[in-house]
């Protein structure tokens, strides 16, 4: 994988792979992993945060839990390309809570979204009355998630050092 973060060392590369795993993980604990002391381990978490390496900071939420049950990846063909169809559809995607994730795609699609829903039911509403509602959709292609083998949340983030 090239190294287009040049400007980061090793271990700042350390210390995003340990809070991709350990968010709450405390400044104390973190200094003691890296072989640091914790004021100057601070500042480099605060130098990540600055410089955008560090988005933010999120819960994990279990989605059984929550009663979401049901995740799809849906292909979404517009009618019509250019940017006016294109940022209409982004708009009205950036207001839809059961979008998870929306790419832009290459191939027959457009769009590649990641929906959660309750249910089959709740998805059905959602494609009904929401998506397919929209005016620039012409065409949607609906995969049903039967079981999750692999979901991570770590990028793999290393250095030429190691």
């Amino acid at each position: 994988m090239p190294n287009n973060h040049k400007d980061i060392d090793v271990t700042d590369h350390k210390i995003l792979q340990i809070l991709q795993t350990h968010g709450r993980i405390t400044n104390s604990e973190l200094s003691k992993q890296l072989g640091m002391s914790p004021p100057p381990t601070l500042e480099r978490v605060k130098k990540l945060e600055r410089r955008g390496y560090i988005d933010k900071y999120v819960a994990l939420v279990n989605p059984r839990k929550i009663g979401v049950t049901c995740f799809t990846y849906v292909e979404v063909t517009l009618i019509r390309h250019g940017s006016t169809p294109l940022e209409r559809f982004k708009a009205a995607i950036l207001k839809m809570d059961e979008v998870m994730e929306c790419h832009h795609i290459t191939g027959e699609a457009d769009f590649l979204l990641k929906v959660a829903t309750h249910d089959i039911p709740a998805y059905e509403e959602f494609i009904i009355h929401k998506l397919t509602a929209l005016a620039d959709v012409q065409h949607l292609k609906t995969l049903v998630v039967l079981s999750t083998i692999k979901q991570e949340t770590r990028l793999p983030v290393t250095s030429k050092k190691e």
